[in-house]
């Protein structure tokens, strides 16, 4: 039988709604029927588990609810926990691997696919410079890490932009909203070449948009802003146990999860520029919010408020390419994908405390204390091989194989996506690519869960930032460390939120999974 659950009637409005809209488009849908499946791919930047309304939060993502309520959503879907490792195993199939690693991009051209990506780029060393993205999309407008969103930027913290590989100068980049705004152009740019391929009917197409939304600084339109400016004083804790509440009255937790307690930012590997020490001191840690002064609480509620007007932007022209799809006819023989890279984020890599966030000037980071709240209901946050950072929000919506209104209890990884692009595209692993002879892939396809099907569950998932934050999953135990300390174990079929480390208490189960992973790694090495 399938894990897969009907949610709540409270949001099966939202379905019903998005199943009228999509009425008008059935006819021209039909069109693209006889084609191989189209292929949208939407990756966030750190942001946390249930920062969207369908994951519980109070932030508004219509679009998304919409994908969500026309298709599926995981429980439990991992990243790496960082943004370059994230995308490094996204693009490889692999956890980690060598210059024998190959994209799917090629596979996917060589079924006679188009692909165009508009976006992040951020990759480990390991990566092969011919997986990079100029070097296998068709059309790549591309920024490395991380950037400010303002075009011209303020400077405090500038890389360029690059088109198809070269770099161009920011007056270059086309924007239809003034003052230029990153993930509006990532999108205009996006929605061009989605247009382009379009118009090629017999040929289906790969759009990748890997936005950098919410990843700091806090920099956002003052019109969204707005819309949320003092809706976060009632503080952190509140808005926690209402985000809690709201996921269980959904069907994203299950009754019997344990929201976990707040916690600091205990990141030994991650320091903070000069400069500002008694702010910079109270910042990694957590602290009532009761605690605060007005003043301050008017600070923090600005901080959290522009955090979400970030996220609701991204979801303003999610639907932008929702719709440019539905006037197409392509909807339903789409897949769309959304998750994110990693949990939110606690880092201090604030510029300037004396600018509030907001405005291109200002260069401010989410405290842990909101990102908490982010991540709820887990432990940690980015680069933490914990849930907080490893696990986050997945939604995938495919008129043509996904139910509607469904929740899975399967696991799944970014790893899984290799396998599950070139199954689509009818395309076998190949042994040997391009002079190179390949690294077996670590995922396997989501094409059964995405049929309501039951899949085999992966035996080894590996997720967390390095060895530091490392953490090996096979079936409902998992190992995980942090800051290079000792391993913790957790069950997590009846521990989802790591509150338990039975690392003492269970001492054979803990050696029998740390040797179980590095037998894992051992074999991995020798491939």
């Amino acid at each position: 039988m399938s894990k897969l659950k009907t949610y709540s009637l409270l949001n099966i409005t939202i379905f019903i709604l998005f199943t009228i809209s999509c009425k008008t488009t059935q006819n021209q849908a039909a069109t693209a029927t006889n084609k191989p499946p189209n292929i949208v791919l939407i990756m966030a930047d750190d942001i946390g588990y249930s920062d969207l309304g369908c994951y519980g939060a109070e932030i508004q993502t219509p679009n998304l609810d919409k994908l969500a309520a026309g298709g599926l959503r995981f429980k439990t879907f991992y990243n790496m926990a960082k943004c370059n490792p994230t995308r490094s195993t996204l693009i490889t199939g692999l956890y980690q691997g060598n210059d024998q690693a190959i994209s799917f991009v090629p596979l996917l051209k060589d079924a006679g696919y188009q692909a165009v990506i508009s976006g992040k780029e951020h990759f480990d060393n390991w990566v092969p410079k011919d997986c990079y993205f100029a070097e296998t999309f068709d059309k790549a407008f591309t920024f490395w890490a991380t950037t400010e969103y303002f075009v011209p930027p303020s400077g405090k913290f500038q890389r360029p932009f690059y088109m198809d590989g070269k770099e161009m100068d920011a007056a270059e980049i086309e924007a239809e909203i003034l003052p230029k705004y990153k993930t509006d152009f990532i999108t205009d740019y996006g929605l061009k070449w989605l247009e382009e391929m379009m118009q090629k009917k017999d040929e289906p197409f790969f759009l990748f948009l890997p936005y950098h939304a919410a990843h700091y600084p806090l920099q956002a339109r003052p019109e969204d802003i707005a819309k949320y400016k003092g809706k976060y004083k009632k503080g952190w804790d509140k808005i926690r146990a209402e985000r809690f509440a709201r996921m269980k009255e959904i069907g994203i937790v299950d009754q019997n999860v344990q929201l976990s307690p707040p916690e600091d930012n205990t990141n030994r590997f991650r320091g903070h520029p000069k400069g500002w020490d008694d702010i910079r001191e109270k910042f990694q840690t957590y602290y009532p919010w009761e605690s605060m002064t007005e003043q301050e609480k008017e600070e923090k509620d600005l901080e959290m408020a522009v955090f979400a007007a970030i996220i609701d932007r991204m979801d303003q022209n999610i639907g932008r390419v929702i719709k440019k799809l539905e006037q197409a006819g392509e909807l339903d023989n789409t897949l769309i994908l959304f998750f994110t890279d990693n949990g939110s984020c606690p880092f201090d890599s604030n510029k300037d405390f004396d600018i509030p966030p907001g405005p291109t000037e200002s260069y401010r980071c989410l405290a842990p204390t909101w990102a908490n709240v982010g991540n709820t209901p887990f432990r940690l946050y980015k680069q933490n091989g914990h849930e907080g950072g490893a696990n986050t929000h997945f939604i995938a919506h495919w008129p043509k194989v996904i139910a509607p209104n469904q929740i899975t209890d399967q696991v799944g990884h970014v790893a899984d996506l290799f396998p599950t692009f070139i199954e689509m595209a009818g395309v076998n692993y190949p042994a040997n690519y391009q002079n190179k002879t390949t690294l077996r892939l670590d995922g396997q396809s989501l094409m059964p869960i995405f049929k309501g099907q039951e899949r085999t569950p992966t035996t080894n998932i590996i997720s967390g930032h390095t060895e530091k934050f490392r953490m090996y999953r096979s079936g409902d135990w998992k190992i995980v460390r942090k800051n290079g300390d000792d391993w913790e174990l957790y069950n997590l079929k009846k521990d989802k939120t790591e509150v338990n480390n039975l690392a003492t208490s269970n001492r054979e189960k803990l050696t029998e999974m740390v040797n179980q992973y590095s037998a894992y790694q051992s074999k991995k090495g020798q491939d």
